[in-house]
């Protein structure tokens, strides 16, 4: 069930609403829970059997593994701990990789003259890398004492199954929303006068923007090598830079604003990640609960920055070998990390990660959105052999007229939305509509309230009656 959906728009989330603000605030928790199961049902069917595994499986863990628990001794926690990471890992790298290994053995075996059977296709439960994540932050954020383990089975489900963030984030992690879930809520209309505003701001990203734009990168993705030019390759790849913003934040919006209407505060998961001036700046920026996570669980414990130049080097193409990864078992994904990976060494080396924010910052703004558009040509392409014909035709002069399928898709209204989405990400990156939606205080504050409220919700809504809305990228991650 799609949050862009009629069926969520017009009868799930209100019925929720109304629950919510009808039950004691004791019953917020379970009501919440509930809601979110059955929004995990709708979409996942019996895979729902596989998320109260792994929510059992880490509860229990929870108790084993935190410290002073009944004088147990260090090592049986670190094994426990280690048991129960190897478990979530396990889950998530049968259900999302476990075809890919099959792909690439069926594929080395033939290469030597062997030959298998068939692959056995095994579906991917939807939202499986974000709650894996949010068990580990669990678990760890709970063996390390940042956060006694939860007492209480619905609040920890609550935490899991939340469905704004279940599907595709922002990544919560255990010790940013523990404090909240205890049943506190004394300003329901507060909440929901900060949240439905930003809800409706990420609707008309995703409705409005993304969706009109989607088409024109899908058309030129869809090219074969030798009808590829140079303008239609670079068009293809802007195109899909901004869908792939405006869905996602506008996703992550969505998330935010409907946990802010249920109550819950969640973490902030863009901040102009287009106005960047180098790349570590635009990770700072860009799915940041993401970065935040690796960095936390992954990096800092591999000893981060503190060794030798070498091993920070080697702990930067770790981590972004495994973010790549963890978008998708395709070798596409794994060379997109990479490439990050490569380009965040290469700025600690030539020290340009330490230059001032306001130095030559146009032009390094523009150098920065040029790398982060050429790596997403990685990450959309569906392997690597598109992606190489599509970076030949973008840096090897090709010219000729656009497709049909291409000027079909660039019709006038998408090509107008196109351009203003691009200037839109080229303005001041100080200007962030998000955190104004939410400045009470504000007088823009207000004003883009309003006009969200009254003029961008309602043209979304109505886009979405006439069926024009398309599943957010991040759903199959």
């Amino acid at each position: 069930m799609s949050f862009a959906s009629p069926i969520f728009l017009w009868y799930f989330m209100p019925a929720l609403l109304v629950v919510v603000w009808l039950t004691p605030r004791s019953a917020r928790n379970l009501v919440v829970a509930l809601f979110s199961l059955l929004f995990y049902v709708w979409g996942a069917g019996t895979f729902v059997f596989l998320l109260l595994a792994c929510i059992a499986v880490n509860y229990a863990a929870g108790r084993l593994v935190e410290p002073g628990r009944g004088g147990a001794s260090e090592r049986s926690r670190k094994l426990w701990l280690a048991a129960t990471a190897s478990f979530d890992v396990g889950i998530l790298a049968i259900w999302k990789y476990g075809t890919f290994a099959q792909q690439q053995f069926h594929a080395l075996v033939h290469d030597f003259g062997g030959s298998t059977g068939s692959v056995l296709r095994i579906a991917l439960p939807i939202g499986i890398s974000f709650f894996t994540f949010h068990h580990l932050s669990y678990v760890i954020d709970v063996y390390r004492g940042v956060r006694p383990a939860q007492r209480h089975p619905v609040a920890f489900v609550t935490y899991i199954a939340m469905f704004p963030q279940l599907i595709a984030g922002p990544i919560v992690r255990y010790h940013e929303i523990a404090d909240q879930l205890p049943e506190r809520r004394p300003d329901r209309l507060g909440d929901f006068a900060a949240g439905f505003p930003r809800f409706a701001h990420g609707l008309a990203k995703k409705v409005i923007v993304a969706d009109s734009i989607g088409p024109i990168a899908d058309s030129i993705f869809a090219l074969s090598s030798n009808q590829l030019t140079t303008p239609a390759a670079w068009l293809g790849a802007l195109a899909y830079a901004l869908q792939i913003y405006f869905d996602f934040s506008g996703y992550s919006d969505m998330a935010i604003g409907l946990g802010r209407m249920l109550g819950f505060r969640l973490p902030e998961n863009f901040a102009r990640p287009y106005s960047a001036v180098s790349i570590t700046d635009f990770w700072r920026r860009w799915h940041m609960s993401l970065s935040r996570w690796f960095r936390d669980y992954l990096y800092i414990p591999l000893g981060g920055n503190r060794g030798s130049a070498g091993r920070t080097y080697f702990n930067l193409y770790l981590v972004f070998a495994l973010v790549g990864f963890w978008h998708g078992a395709n070798w596409t994904f794994l060379i997109w990390g990479l490439y990050h990976g490569s380009w965040l060494v290469l700025e600690r080396v030539t020290g340009y990660r330490s230059w001032a924010d306001e130095r030559l910052r146009v032009l390094r703004r523009l150098f920065t959105y040029f790398v982060v558009v050429v790596g997403w040509v990685f990450f959309r392409a569906p392997n690597l052999h598109a992606a190489g014909s599509m970076l030949q035709a973008m840096f090897v002069p090709r010219f000729g007229p656009l497709p049909d399928t291409v000027t079909a898709a660039a019709n006038t209204q998408r090509t107008l939305t196109f351009a203003l989405a691009l200037l839109v990400v080229l303005i001041p990156g100080r200007f962030v509509l998000g955190r104004f939606l939410e400045a009470s205080t504000s007088r823009i504050g207000s004003l883009a309230r309003v006009g969200v409220t009254a003029v961008a919700a309602p043209y979304a809504a109505v886009l979405v009656a006439a069926g024009t809305f398309s599943p957010f990228l991040y759903f199959r991650f």
